[in-house]
C-alpha cells in the first residue's frame, strides 16, 4: 500500500498498523490498539497432534470472529461507510474471514484479494484456481507434493472437509455479522467473492511447490523484502567476530522465545556450546539461565539483516512463511521446527526445496540438535541454500513490482473480468464432469447390457441348434 502511495495513487488503508511517518497520498484508518489482536503465543500452549492441525480451521475461525465483531462495530469503519469518496479498487486480505468484503457495497469497486499465507484450500476455490489433492498438499497439514496413497486420501478428506466448513459455516457468520453491522443490503459475500478481479499471493513456485495458476492468481513470493539496513554496533562486532560464523535462532512475532520449554532449552544450549560458531538468539527476557559464552540473547533483532549478512551460516526457525522467503531470499540453510498452521508445509516445502531440514521440537534432543544444526553448516547445504536463493530471485521483476503493475492492471481495464476463467462458479457436478462421467456410464452400461442380452441370446441359439442337431441322429 505504501508503494502504491509512492506510485502516485491515492491510497486509504484501513487497519490496526497507521504509520508511524505519514507519507503523501496515503490516509489511515485507525481501527485502534492492536494489542487485542495480536498476541504472542506461548508454546505450552501449541498441540501438534493431526487432530489439531486438522481442526485449526475452528481456532482460525475464532480468530476470524473476534477480529470481524471488533472491526466491523469500531468507529472507525462506521465512520467510512458514511463518507462519499469514489475508490478505484479495493484490496482485501483473503485468510480466515471475508467479513470486511462487507465494505465492497460501500466501494462499489473491483475487488483485489490479497493472502499473505501460501493459498489455503477455500480461497483457491473462489477463483477456480486448481486444488488437486493428489499432489497439491493442505497447507494446514504436514505433506510435501508427493505423497503416499493415505496422505492423498487424508488430504483429500481433509481439504474438502475445510471447504465445506469455511463455505457453509464461515461465511454465514460473516454475513450475519456484516448484516449486524453494515446492514442487511451488504451481506452477499459470495457475490463480492465471485466478482474478485485477481488474487496476489505470497508464494513462489521454485520455494513453495510448483502448483497450476489460474491467470487471476499471481504469485508475489517476497514482497515484503526490502533493501538491507546497517546493523546496531552490537549485534555487528557479535557477527564479524565470529571466525565460524554465526547461527540466527529465532521463532517470530508471534511466539515468545522465553516460552521455549526449560528441558528442551536446555537441549539447545548444551548443542550450542559444542559449536564452534556463535549463536543469536531473539529471546524475549533479560536473562537466559545457562547461557553459555558463544549464545548472545536479544529482545528484538532485525532479522532481514541478519540473515543477509555474510557470516551468517544457518538460520533455527519456526517456519514462518515470511521468515522462511527471508531465509531462502538470503540464501541460509535452515533448521525448521514448525509449530501451527501452514508452517508445517511451509517446512516440507523447504525440505524439498534443499533450503533446511526439518526437526520436530518435541523430539528434539541435545545429539539431534547438533546432527541437524552440523548438516545445514555443511558446505553440500549451504551450496544448495544458495541455490535456492538463485532460483527465487530469478524473475522479470521484483514482487513488489510485479504487485503493482498488476494491481494498476486491473484498475487499467476496469477490474478485467475476462482474466477469470468460465469455471467461476461453476456447479460442483459440472466443474469435475459429474453429469459428463454420469452420462458415459450409462452409454457405457446400455451397450454392455444390449452386448448381454445378444451374447445371451446367440449362446441360446447355438445350444438350440444343437439340441435339434442331437435329436435328429
Amino acid at each position: 500500500m505504501k508503494a502504491l502511495a509512492e506510485s502516485g495513487h491515492k491510497v486509504t488503508v484501513i487497519s490496526h498498523f497507521p504509520l508511524i511517518k505519514p507519507i503523501p497520498n496515503y490516509k489511515d484508518i485507525y481501527l485502534g490498539s492492536k494489542e487485542v489482536l495480536v498476541d504472542a503465543f506461548d508454546m505450552n500452549m501449541i498441540q501438534s497432534s493431526r487432530f489439531w492441525k486438522i481442526n485449526t480451521v475452528f481456532l482460525l475461525s475464532y480468530v476470524a470472529n473476534f477480529s470481524c465483531e471488533n472491526g466491523l462495530a469500531s468507529e472507525a469503519v462506521q465512520n467510512f461507510v458514511k463518507t462519499k469518496d469514489r475508490y478505484d479498487l479495493m484490496i482485501t486480505e483473503f485468510f480466515n474471514s471475508d467479513c470486511f468484503l462487507g465494505l465492497a457495497h460501500r466501494v462499489k469497486a473491483p475487488i483485489i484479494g490479497l493472502s499473505s499465507s501460501t493459498l489455503m484450500s477455500w480461497t483457491s476455490e473462489r477463483l477456480a484456481n486448481p486444488v488437486h489433492t493428489a499432489y497439491i498438499p493442505n497447507n494446514l497439514m504436514d505433506y510435501s507434493d508427493r505423497m503416499t496413497f493415505l496422505e492423498r486420501l487424508e488430504n483429500t478428506v481433509v481439504t474438502l472437509y475445510h471447504q465445506y466448513y469455511y463455505k457453509y459455516f464461515v461465511l454465514s457468520k460473516d454475513n450475519a455479522l456484516i448484516s449486524k453491522h453494515l446492514g442487511r443490503k451488504a451481506a452477499r459475500v459470495n457475490e463480492f467473492i465471485a466478482n474478485t478481479s485477481l488474487m496476489l499471493v505470497n508464494t513462489h513456485f521454485s520455494l513453495n511447490l510448483p502448483r497450476p495458476l489460474v491467470p487471476s492468481v499471481i504469485e508475489v513470493g517476497g514482497i515484503h523484502i526490502r533493501n538491507l539496513r546497517p546493523l546496531s554496533k552490537n549485534i555487528e562486532k557479535w557477527i564479524n567476530e565470529s571466525p565460524e560464523g554465526v547461527i540466527y535462532f529465532a521463532l517470530g512475532s508471534l511466539i515468545k522465545g522465553d516460552t521455549f520449554p526449560k528441558e528442551k532449552r536446555d537441549v539447545f544450549l548444551r548443542a550450542f556450546s559444542r559449536l564452534p560458531q556463535r549463536v543469536l538468539w531473539k529471546w524475549e527476557s533479560e536473562t537466559m539461565e545457562g547461557k553459555p559464552d558463544n549464545v548472545m540473547i536479544q529482545k528484538w533483532m532485525p532479522q532481514l539483516d541478519i540473515l543477509c549478512h555474510p557470516n551468517v551460516k544457518a538460520f533455527i526457525s519456526h517456519g514462518g512463511l515470511l521468515g522462511t522467503i527471508e531465509a531462502v531470499h538470503c540464501g541460509v540453510p535452515v533448521v525448521v521446527m514448525p509449530q501451527f498452521g501452514d508452517q508445517h508445509t511451509n517446512a516440507r516445502a523447504l525440505e524439498a526445496s534443499g533450503g533446511g531440514v526439518i526437526l520436530q521440537l518435541r523430539e528434539a534432543t541435545e545429539d539431534k540438535v547438533y546432527k541437524a544444526l552440523k548438516k545445514v553448516l555443511s558446505a553440500d547445504s549451504r551450496q544448495k541454500a544458495k541455490d535456492l536463493s538463485e532460483r527465487f530471485r530469478d524473475r522479470p521483476m521484483p514482487p513488489l513490482e510485479t504487485a503493482i503493475y498488476w494491481v494498476e492492471y486491473v484498475a487499467r481495464h476496469k477490474g478485467a473480468p475476462y482474466m477469470r476463467t468460465a469455471a467461476v462458479n461453476m456447479p460442483f457436478y459440472k466443474y469435475y464432469l459429474i453429469d459428463v462421467a454420469a452420462f458415459l456410464i450409462f452409454i457405457v452400461s446400455i451397450f454392455i447390457y444390449i452386448l448381454y442380452k445378444a451374447v445371451k441370446y446367440a449362446i441360446r441359439i447355438i445350444c438350440k441348434t444343437k439340441e435339434t442337431k442331437v435329436k435328429s441322429s
